[in-house]
């Protein structure tokens, strides 16, 4: 059975959300790399998606909700080289960025207690890429890729 190009494209624009998405939420709740609000910036258009490749697998025009879902791939990755250039200071990002739980129950506690997350500085980096440089990296990748797919015909 051959596997066609839009099935591929598919399960890609499904996979690299989700991975990235996951990852984040690895080092979020698991180590503490709490997100600025540029970081919420770059999960937005990869919860959208995540909905879009899920309409590809059964709503046609299959071939449209991939295509839209690589577009919001892209846009994260985009997202992220801005980030990216806030964070090695190539450009001016915003100037007051943090985050806030409400989750944990007193609303003024959460406040009070919320760790101060600025966009402009590096939390993690490896081989000196940040985590907004790697969501630039594997998003615009995986995006380029989905629309190579989508563009090429199955041959049978």
């Amino acid at each position: 059975m051959v596997v066609s190009r839009i099935n591929s494209a598919n399960w890609l624009a499904l996979a690299v959300p989700a991975a990235l998405l996951g990852g984040a939420y690895i080092g979020q709740y698991g180590f503490g790399l709490y997100p600025c609000e540029m970081c919420w910036w770059q999960r937005y258009p990869h919860f959208a998606a995540l909905g879009l490749a899920m309409l590809g697998l059964f709503v046609p025009p299959r071939r449209l909700w991939v295509g839209l879902a690589a577009l919001a791939i892209l846009a994260s990755g985009l997202i992220g080289a801005y980030h990216a250039g806030v964070e090695y200071r190539w450009w001016e990002g915003l100037t007051a960025c943090s985050t806030v739980d409400l989750g944990s129950g007193d609303p003024l506690d959460a406040i009070m207690n919320a760790p101060l997350v600025r966009c402009d500085e590096v939390q993690w980096s490896l081989f000196g890429i940040s985590l907004a440089g790697y969501n630039f990296l594997i998003s615009t990748a995986a995006a380029c890729v989905i629309f190579f797919l989508l563009g090429r015909k199955d041959a049978r």
